[in-house]
């Protein structure tokens, strides 16, 4: 029954009283309206507010936290020292509100829109594709997950597509009987869904081998506008790249053109503390492990001493050389063994020091305690040179500070193409449990190198400085180095140039004066 639908049998003089009752009545809620619309305004705009604020202390890194309460709290103690400083606060908060509470709060529409035609067969056919991996042998069986000529929704249990209406994201179910704690089982499945999925992309893979569940999503971009730059480290860390979202516990801020954020890096802690005190880098020629090395070594003069040897000879490292706090920078056949040959009594030289001063209960000698880093690039060219020539092995002089470098604090980081790492020592695989893989190198090559299959698939033509880092026994992270070229290499840009030449300390030769930091 309609409202007021008794009303009709009324006399016209009551009909017409309702009536203005009714005006009056919907006049005066609008008046009500009109005169509480700045106070509606304001309180709409604290709630918003507060719904900001909350949001951004669930989202910030726990170090931002800190700093910010305590500005805070450090505000709110000022102001009644300040005079008019309430008042102005409360003004100030009312107009933050005011503007913040423009316009009425739109609800979206829940719409659901499922996928096209288009969307439909490319799951149906990466279902297909799947059959062969995922098939029992009594596959003709109607109860069987994956048989040829089934349906995809019976295995498929969310989707997602991108604007280009390629799969952005697919949570599959697979059979119990699939060996999915066999690494090689897992890569093959892998590399399929990569190149079904679209190439040119990379993608993450998460195992549940509790409920037999597979959770492909595609990665962003690692940024590569990321260069060379003082970053913010405690003494012992150093940066090896930066890596996803959530991957690790740490932010860092770094500028990257004009502007600067935070990004999660991969640091390295090294020292005689660390349980992963020396590196091997290995990767395609052109992958970074060169510019992985520089900015190593670049880091490492901030706090400490470095001895460069390059085996490559490609003068990758002479814009160090004259530099206060490099040592050294060999890349001949007969100077590069007398570096190393000089590393091993130096490090002989700083464990006896260390042992002296422990049995007369000092602490060692600040010559000591001060880190010294032996960066050597392609040492396996060396040796094969060395070999040609009848004479010692380079890599023979390494053991030393591999095996005794932590205590004696004596950082080693080699760096090796894939071609040459069997050609490596003994000593050299054994004793660098930081390792990095750089490169488009084949899923076997990383696990050889990691020890660990990594929960991504590469793109087919990673940028320079891609690739995956693993630190003793933690998780494999994906990786992208800060640019770090050599800056008197033509090619180099002057933006990039000065980044680099800006972080070394002053050198003086021949009337050559450099930036110092």
């Amino acid at each position: 029954m309609p409202p007021f639908a008794g009303l009709s049998g009324l006399g016209g003089g009551t009909r017409e009283a309702v009536r203005r009752s009714r005006a009056a009545v919907s006049a005066g809620a609008d008046t009500a309206a009109d005169v509480l619309h700045p106070l509606t305004v304001v309180v709409r705009g604290l709630r918003r507010l507060a719904v900001s604020a909350r949001d951004w202390w669930r989202s910030a890194p726990q170090e931002q936290r800190g700093p910010v309460a305590g500005l805070l709290v450090l505000g709110a103690a000022c102001l009644p020292l300040t005079p008019y400083g309430p008042g102005a606060a409360l003004v100030a908060l009312l107009a933050a509100a005011a503007w913040r509470g423009r316009g009425e709060d739109r609800v979206p529409e829940e719409t659901e829109i499922g996928p096209g035609p288009e969307e439909l067969a490319r799951l149906q056919a990466l279902y297909e594709a799947l059959v062969p991996y995922f098939a029992p042998p009594e596959a003709a069986a109607a109860s069987a997950l994956y048989t040829h000529d089934g349906e995809w929704e019976r295995c498929f249990e969310e989707y997602a597509f991108s604007a280009e209406g390629r799969i952005a994201r697919l949570l599959l179910r697979y059979p119990a009987w699939f060996p999915d704690g066999e690494d090689e089982q897992r890569v093959r499945v892998e590399r399929l869904l990569a190149v079904k999925a679209g190439r040119g992309r990379e993608y993450r893979f998460e195992w549940d081998e509790e409920r037999n569940m597979l959770e492909v999503s595609v990665l962003p971009h690692l940024s590569l506008d990321i260069v060379a730059q003082p970053f913010v480290t405690a003494p012992g860390e150093t940066v090896l790249g930066f890596t996803d979202p959530g991957a690790v516990d740490r932010t860092m801020p770094v500028s990257e053109g004009w502007a600067s954020r935070d990004v999660p890096p991969v640091l390295w802690r090294t020292g005689t503390r660390s349980t992963e005190p020396h590196l091997l880098a290995l990767g395609n020629p052109g992958s970074g492990v060169t510019t992985l090395l520089r900015s190593l070594a670049v880091q490492a003069l901030r706090h400490g001493d470095v001895l460069v040897v390059d085996g490559g000879g490609g003068d990758e490292f002479t814009f160090l050389s004259g530099r206060p706090g490099v040592l050294a920078v060999e890349s001949g056949a007969a100077g590069a063994p007398a570096a190393l040959e000089w590393a091993v009594h130096e490090t002989e030289r700083r464990l006896l020091a260390v042992h002296r001063a422990r049995q007369e209960g000092v602490p060692a000698p600040s010559d000591v305690r001060r880190p010294l880093w032996v960066v050597v690039d392609r040492p396996a060219l060396l040796g094969h040179l060395a070999r040609a020539e009848g004479r010692r092995d380079p890599q023979e002089l390494l053991e030393v500070p591999l095996r005794h470098g932590r205590a004696a604090h004596v950082t080693v980081a080699v760096g090796e193409q894939f071609e040459g790492a069997q050609e490596l020592a003994q000593s050299v695989r054994a004793c660098t449990r930081a390792r990095v893989v750089l490169g488009a190198g084949s899923a076997e090559q990383v696990r050889a190198v990691l020890g660990e299959s990594p929960r991504s698939a590469p793109a087919p033509q990673p940028p320079p400085g891609r690739g995956y880092a693993r630190l003793g026994g933690g998780p494999v992270l994906r990786l992208q180095v800060p640019a770090t070229p050599d800056p008197y290499d033509e090619s180099t840009s002057e933006a990039h140039r000065q980044a680099v030449l800006g972080l070394l300390p002053l050198r003086r030769t021949n009337g050559e004066v450099a930036q110092a930091t």
